[in-house]
């Protein structure tokens, strides 16, 4: 017998691809080739203008940072209704939230604050939309905004590779494949020597100025880098970054992307869950429970 006997057979793709079985994986209950709908499920609107429909995901706590740091700033316009969307149960097909955002994907906005809703998906839509409308966290100059959106659309674009490439693979896959867990470390340890090699010469990602860039970049590579994501610090070996921990931490002391890590989490440590957040008050049992 052959020492490779048990290895299983190279994948050979079918020239037309069929969805005719489950995908396998931790999402494998939700993950499906069609868009829309899966049943009728109205969504819930609160007391204020913003309502935000979201998990605690990286993608998640980009918006609800914004939305704490906009009010520790003093817009009290930002103020909003945090409603708790369930992926892994389907919520993201109810009616409601396809009307919402098409795309099935947390976090989704409805902003009423005008004559007639407006609704915003996609969590880089989001954080511009707001940092616009509050003239907040997005720089006036012409440079030092360019650069602060280049940082913000390099997010969108390398995240996937770090969330569905490496931690798929890494953590959520049904099999260890050595060659797509080699692939994805590979750019997951380059995207990090990107953002030290940078922030060795700058406090934050647009320079001096704390912008939307920081707060849709630190979900995913602050909280790589302080291995606080996918058990990886040793794999990755993210003590090499320095620069990129010097700057995950100074973002993580602050009160308020404290305050936005919990709004919308229903998994990990209790005293760091608040399902669903609808008034600053509603820290308070958190904070003097710690």
């Amino acid at each position: 017998m052959s020492e490779n006997s048990n290895v299983p057979p190279a994948y050979v793709p079918p020239k037309v691809w069929q969805w005719n079985k489950p995908s396998g994986g931790s999402f494998a209950s939700i993950n499906r080739p069609v868009a829309g709908a899966t049943h009728e499920k109205e969504l819930p609107v609160g007391r204020h203008p913003l309502q935000l429909y979201s998990l605690a995901t990286p993608n998640g706590v980009k918006v609800t940072i914004l939305l704490e740091e906009l009010l520790e700033r003093g817009h009290s316009g930002a103020e909003y209704d945090a409603w708790l969307i369930r992926i892994n149960e389907g919520d993201q097909f109810g009616s409601g939230f396809v009307a919402v955002n098409p795309n099935s994907k947390i976090p989704a906005l409805m902003d009423r604050s005008g004559p007639e809703p407006i609704r915003v998906f996609e969590s880089g839509a989001i954080l511009l939309h707001l940092a616009e409308k509050f003239d907040a966290f997005l720089p006036h100059d012409a440079a030092t905004r360019a650069e602060c959106l280049s940082w913000l659309f390099w997010q969108v674009g390398s995240a996937p590779y770090l969330g569905g490439g490496f931690g798929h693979f890494y953590v959520y896959a049904p099999l260890k494949i050595e060659y797509a867990i080699d692939r994805f470390a590979m750019e997951a340890k380059r995207q990090l020597d990107v953002l030290d090699k940078h922030l060795a010469h700058h406090v934050y990602l647009a320079g001096d100025e704390y912008t939307i860039a920081d707060m849709a970049v630190w979900p995913w590579y602050g909280t790589l880098a302080q291995g606080t994501v996918y058990d990886a610090a040793e794999f990755l070996q993210v003590h090499e970054y320095t620069n990129v921990r010097r700057w995950a931490d100074q973002i993580g002391a602050r009160p308020a992307v404290q305050r936005g890590r919990m709004v919308n989490r229903s998994f990990g440590d209790p005293s760091g869950q608040l399902p669903e957040r609808h008034d600053a008050s509603d820290f308070l049992t958190k904070t003097q429970g710690k």
